[in-house]
């Protein structure tokens, strides 16, 4: 009887220690505006030169960045911003005139017009 309370007491034990460790990794997807390889090059260059960032891809198509990163050693908004920094517009910040004028003419996209 007294080893089936300690076997339980110690799967009790497990359970909650393993429930309580929380992955450092978070998934996500955000748009970046784009046009092409080159852009694909600096977007995802630019991504995985934050520290954190595990895994950057952009897709072409769709415009998705779809990122890995460890949550507690930078902020996705920091991404963003290095993103828009590069020339990128973000789905929260947007390049500067004088960056996005410095692009390839491959690289020049549709720009959102800017709501007044």
């Amino acid at each position: 009887m007294n080893k089936l309370i300690i076997v339980i007491i110690c799967l009790f034990s497990f359970a909650c220690f393993s429930q309580e460790k929380k992955s450092k990794s978070e998934k996500t997807s955000i748009y970046v505006s784009g046009n092409c390889e080159h852009c694909q090059m600096r977007i995802t260059k630019t991504a995985l030169s934050q520290k954190g960032v595990k895994y950057a891809t952009w897709d072409i198509p769709s415009n998705q960045l779809t990122l890995i990163y460890n949550a507690r050693k930078v902020d996705l908004l920091d991404i963003q911003k290095a993103i828009a920094a590069s020339g990128h517009d973000t789905d929260k910040f947007k390049a500067s005139n004088q960056v996005y004028e410095e692009l390839p003419g491959c690289c020049k996209y549709d720009r959102q017009a800017e709501e007044k």
